[in-house]
């Protein structure tokens, strides 16, 4: 029943009139949208629709969520299952959003844990994702991804990757796929392309991906989805296998498209 009543929600909201005004957002916020063609872009506002009128938006630091807010954040999250079969980030019920860059707490030691290595202090974030809650954006973070593509970096594509891996429950890097074959595939290109990018960050190269994906498997999957979606040619001449992978998850071509690379 409550998955009848969701369907029907959805449908009456995606029945409704794309706003002029909402389009005008997608073409002055999210470039990557220009670059889809129309029967992409007709399932990308239909998406949009669904996505802002679901998920709890809430303003922290003083900012007030807009509509400009909720249409560009869910564009670029929505960009990334365009191509899947989806429920709508459903492990997404909130998106915090803050105005700017926000200062994350270093994780103190508990009374019994000893410390080994130097406190290295607060840290600076324009996003973060967490297992079971939300998903907090900076707004400033938003609009530099969204309104200057090709620089590999975007803020909401990392953040929604790192919950589409943690739709199994487990954030490790590997997202839920559809066969062993795919399993396997993914798993020895992903090893190989991880620890490529670990061996050139420590050498101190400059890597075809953002060292930080060096970090981690989950963080890997995130920044190789960023570069995928926006330094989509980059990284099919870079790493054409990973490339391959990312193309057969998503099932979406990026490379195949007009590019907003600079």
């Amino acid at each position: 029943m409550l998955k009848w009543l969701a369907e029907r929600r959805r449908r009456k909201l995606t029945r409704a009139p794309f706003p002029a005004r909402w389009e005008e957002i997608l073409c002055r916020n999210v470039l990557h949208y220009g670059t889809l063609d129309d029967p992409e872009k007709a399932r990308l506002r239909a998406l949009i629709q669904v996505f802002a009128a679901e998920k709890n938006w809430e303003g922290a630091g003083g900012l007030e969520i807009t509509d400009e807010i909720r249409v560009t954040i869910a564009a670029q999250a929505c960009l990334l299952f365009l191509g899947l079969s989806h429920d709508y980030h459903r492990n997404v019920e909130s998106i915090v959003v803050y105005p700017s860059t926000v200062i994350s707490p270093e994780p103190r030691p508990g009374f019994f844990e000893t410390i080994t290595e130097p406190d290295e202090g607060d840290v600076a974030i324009d996003g973060e994702a967490f297992e079971g809650g939300p998903v907090i954006i900076i707004w400033d973070a938003v609009l530099r991804g969204g309104r200057r593509p090709g620089s590999g970096s975007n803020v909401v594509f990392h953040e929604f990757a790192h919950k589409l891996d943690m739709l199994d429950g487990v954030s490790d890097g590997t997202p839920p796929l559809g066969s062993r074959t795919q399993y396997a595939e993914w798993s020895r290109t992903c090893s190989r392309e991880f620890a490529r990018l670990k061996r050139e960050a420590g050498k101190g190269k400059n890597p075809f991906l953002d060292p930080y994906g060096a970090a981690d498997e989950a963080e890997f999957f995130a920044v190789a989805t960023e570069q995928f979606f926006d330094r989509p040619h980059a990284l099919r001449g870079q790493a054409p296998d990973l490339y391959g992978v990312l193309k057969g998850f998503f099932n979406q071509d990026p490379a195949g498209r007009a590019s907003p690379e600079k």
